[in-house]
């Protein structure tokens, strides 16, 4: 018992209490997490992988604002969700959900595990639903590849998890604490560094934009609507001004990657008539 204590303290001390609470994070639903991670060092569970996610958002919590848009919020749920339901992982760990937040940058973070932040920037940026459909299923394919808990240095991962496992039959000593620390602290640093700053890889990209368009022919939207998303932001110079050409770079090369695998298949004119309702009555 007093190891799961310790264990909560460490996470507490890692993202602060009052992020903690902000993100709604459980500390019995960490430290059994992380009581269940010391049985081996192995990859990294879908249950795992959901609470990581959670303290990402937390930190990103940290510098941006939630809208408190609630019939916005509500709209890109209904899109993000019909997509998700459609990918190669219907069902996340605890669900998919998409949230926005106060900025004016286009952009889009995908954390590990289900949850999508969208920009007011990106909201703005888009025209229809289709254009939001494909830049929600770019995202979720991101967390359907795990390219999120990719960031992690495996180095990290194995260490923490060595540590857990090899204090199984006795107490924390005081250095394996400060260690701890730090590794689940470099773990979600790994991420964020990634998703604010370097970005994916060229591959990584390549494979989400490909898996984004066989999403969106599943879901009955328009594949062509993300080669006509991003060719529009770069005409108007968009990609020069950082956010998520920052860290989604639309090199040409990536757009004629689009091109060249987009299946067009005609949507009838009732589903376009009631998505461009949707969109007028919701993205105010």
């Amino acid at each position: 018992m007093k190891r799961l204590i310790l264990l909560i303290f460490i996470i507490a001390i890692t993202l602060g209490c009052k992020t903690l609470e902000r993100a709604g994070i459980s500390e019995n639903l960490i430290a059994t997490t992380f009581g269940a991670a010391s049985k081996a060092i192995r990859p990294i569970s879908e249950e795992e992988e959901y609470y990581i996610g959670r303290a990402v958002a937390a930190r990103l919590l940290s510098s941006y604002t939630l809208s408190k848009d609630r019939m916005i919020t509500d709209y890109i749920n209904l899109v993000g969700n019909s997509v998700a339901f459609h990918s190669d992982k219907p069902y996340a760990y605890n669900g998919y959900h998409f949230a926005v937040l106060n900025a004016n940058e286009v952009n889009a973070f995908a954390c590990p595990g289900g949850i999508i932040f969208l920009t007011k920037g990106m909201i703005n940026a888009v025209r229809n639903e289709d254009e939001l459909a494909a830049v929600l299923a770019h995202e979720i394919a991101h967390i359907n590849h795990r390219d999120g808990i990719s960031s992690i240095q495996k180095a990290r991962w194995t260490e923490a998890l060595t540590i857990i496992g090899s204090a199984a039959a006795r107490e924390y000593g005081s250095k394996d604490l400060s260690k701890l620390v730090n590794l689940f602290e470099g773990s979600i640093d790994d991420i964020v560094k990634t998703l604010v700053v370097n970005g994916y890889g060229q591959s990584q990209e390549y494979d989400a934009d490909s898996a984004a368009l066989e999403y969106l022919v599943r879901a009955g939207y328009n594949p062509g609507a993300l080669k006509d998303f991003m060719e529009r932001l770069i005409i108007k110079g968009i990609e020069s001004e950082g956010g998520l050409f920052k860290t989604h770079p639309a090199t040409a090369d990536r757009l004629n990657e689009i091109r060249d695998k987009i299946s067009f298949e005609k949507v009838p004119s009732s589903s376009v008539q009631l998505r461009a309702k949707r969109f007028s009555e919701n993205m105010h």
